[in-house]
């Protein structure tokens, strides 16, 4: 294989991890789905806060798939699991059908998907383009509303929401099954284009040492990592998971274009990150977002609490917290590769990725309850603000540290002379 062809294919492979996670995340575009499937249950608990935790359980399972038979039958089965998640909601009206679907099947999909999306993508390029390709990966992910919410919407309206979710189910499975194809790892020996030559200083020096995860566990780096990644997409998931509330207060039935242009700055902040980060470093480039998402949170306080918010102002704050919520979804994956290498990288991620669904479950369910008890937001995003600030202070224990070089002191023509006498 000549050197454009491996090029060529590591882009391919980039590309379907892309298509697959641009079909995932029909998990962002719930709230689309989620009017009509509160007519069928209301009252009862969300079939979505199951999928976000079954997402992060398959996540570690899905890595260690990936890890032992490859992406591609990994990448397989996740597209079958939430194409008959969807197609089992397709058959039923019962809100535990709807938890057995979405919630668990359709969930644990996503997971399995998602894990063996990113991995054979970053192991075509060298460890300089670890943050850009990771960040291209995952950005299908974020935008996928902009294109998913419009098409749920055309299809609630024309065939109600049994068929539509019999169409996305098929739909689904055809196409992460097709996707899934052309997803595979490099051959044994393989060297990306740009990366040193094995076995020289340099490579030593940019490539991890390998580690299981039981090793990675015994790291304090690991669970700094995973308190911050915690913070950080859960602060993220709060405002997410509302903002078509908060936009509708001020937008009306054009509360959908916050949402829209929302995503677009949620798989912006995943790009721009990963390529800053390769520039500037991971810890440098996870500080600015946090201590960025905390003056957002403060700043969301008045927007919220105001009635009269504008329009504009509204959408703006929706599109920078997607942003820099984006981020993490393409900094965390590359921390993993940087410190525990790509032999365990799926599972090793895998139970990194588990700080993304407690964070989803535990701050989005806080937030609910400080809203209900003080009936506004204000508690909730004084408390996301403070977390985030807390998540950057532990961001900079990160940083790389500077080795301590022994400089020589110079020699006085004082000790000169006395060198001199003594030699006499």
């Amino acid at each position: 294989m000549s050197n454009q062809q491996i090029k060529n294919k590591g882009w391919t492979v980039v590309m379907a991890g892309t298509g697959i996670n641009l079909v995932l995340g029909i998990l962002y575009a719930y709230s689309m789905l989620k009017g009509d499937i509160g007519k069928l249950f209301s009252g009862a608990g969300d079939p979505y806060a199951t999928a976000c935790l079954a997402f992060a359980l398959s996540m570690i399972l899905g890595g260690k798939m990936q890890d032992k038979v490859g992406p591609r039958l990994t990448a397989i089965l996740g597209g079958l699991l939430v194409g008959a998640g969807f197609i089992v909601c397709s058959q039923t009206s019962n809100y535990w059908g709807w938890v057995f679907g979405f919630g668990i099947l359709a969930g644990l999909g996503f997971g399995f998907g998602y894990s063996a999306a990113t991995p054979p993508a970053l192991k075509w390029f060298s460890s300089a383009k670890t943050g850009l390709i990771a960040g291209i990966v995952v950005a299908g992910f974020g935008i996928a509303p902009v294109y998913l919410a419009p098409v749920c919407k055309y299809l609630l309206g024309s065939y109600g929401l049994h068929s539509t979710m019999m169409i996305l189910g098929i739909a689904f499975i055809a196409i992460v099954c097709g996707m899934a194809m052309f997803v595979t790892n490099p051959p044994a020996g393989f060297v990306p284009e740009g990366a040193p030559a094995a076995g020289s200083a340099a490579a030593k020096k940019s490539s991890a040492a390998d580690k299981t995860p039981m090793e990675m566990l015994k790291e304090g780096r690991f669970y700094t990592l995973w308190l911050t990644y915690f913070i950080g997409a859960g602060a993220g998931l709060m405002v997410i998971g509302s903002i078509a509330g908060i936009a509708k207060k001020s937008m009306g039935e054009y509360a959908f274009i916050a949402v829209a242009v929302m995503a677009v700055g949620n798989a912006a902040g995943r790009v721009v990150a990963g390529v800053l980060s390769d520039k500037i470093g991971r810890a440098a480039t996870l500080t600015i977002m946090l201590v960025f998402q905390a003056c957002l949170m403060f700043a969301a306080i008045a927007v919220v609490g105001n009635a009269n918010s504008s329009a504009v102002i509204v959408t703006l704050l929706a599109t920078f917290i997607g942003f820099n919520y984006g981020t993490n979804l393409s900094l965390f994956p590359s921390f993993a590769k940087d410190y525990w290498g790509s032999k365990n990288y799926g599972m090793n991620y895998g139970i990194l990725f588990s700080a993304w669904g407690v964070g989803a479950f535990v701050l989005v369910k806080l937030s609910a309850a400080l809203t209900a008890k003080f009936g506004n937001s204000t508690v909730s995003f004084t408390a996301a603000g403070v977390m985030l600030l807390v998540g950057a202070m532990m961001a900079l224990s990160l940083r790389p540290k500077t080795a301590k070089v022994a400089v020589e002191a110079p020699v006085t023509a004082f000790e000169e002379d006395l060198v001199v006498q003594k030699a006499d």
